[in-house]
């Protein structure tokens, strides 16, 4: 399997590394024709806000989109679950529905609207904060979840399924071929979640 990492901005090589564990080519993606050549693709963490605005400056936003709508399968991980979801927010502060039109405020703050999830970006703490937890993950087992400025899941919808929480929230969903984290899982030391998504989802 051809696996890309949107290697925009964030956390690519330890993906890589992860991807490359779990017998994958393990690629990376910058253009819309990148895309074109994968089979799966990880959205990394790192800063939701900068890959966003990079999203739509190398006019990645359509093509991701059409091609997560044909069946695509997608990891967002930490940052990327924020790009992924329908709607963010920051603190206690809307930031932007996947909805809002191209020309308003903001409007390089729009995830892509694909999973069906609110999301609140840096809702466990600054970096300072960051921790470690243990967690079981529904078909794949314990992992060491690593926080970094992790966002915290809500409101998830009728069609996303919670796969593993964390002090009573959402830390692991999936929504068909979609899935996506609150943590880092290319840091938890076992390519175990990335070897799920590449099996129960694209089908490695």
């Amino acid at each position: 399997m051809r696996a890309g990492i949107l290697a925009l901005q964030g956390d690519v090589g330890e993906h890589r590394s992860a991807l490359r564990a779990c017998g994958a080519d393990a690629v990376e993606v910058r253009s819309a024709s990148d895309l074109e050549g994968v089979d799966a693709l990880v959205i990394p963490g790192g800063e939701s806000t900068t890959m966003l605005k990079l999203i739509d400056r190398y006019e990645l936003r359509d093509p991701l989109v059409k091609r997560i709508e044909a069946g695509l399968p997608v990891l967002g991980t930490c940052a990327g679950a924020i790009v992924l979801a329908s709607r963010t927010t920051d603190g206690d502060l809307p930031v932007r529905s996947a909805r809002v039109g191209v020309g308003a405020t903001g409007a390089s703050l729009r995830p892509l609207g694909v999973l069906d999830l609110s999301v609140r970006r840096n809702a466990y703490g600054s970096q300072r904060e960051s921790f470690e937890a243990e967690i079981e993950v529904a078909g794949v087992g314990p992992l060491t979840a690593v926080f970094i400025r992790a966002p915290v899941f809500e409101d998830p919808g009728p069609g996303v399924e919670v796969l593993a929480a964390w002090a009573e929230r959402p830390v692991v969903v999936r929504s068909g071929r979609l899935l996506a984290t609150a943590f880092h899982p290319e840091l938890s030391g076992t390519p175990a979640l990335h070897g799920y998504f590449l099996e129960e989802m694209g089908g490695g």
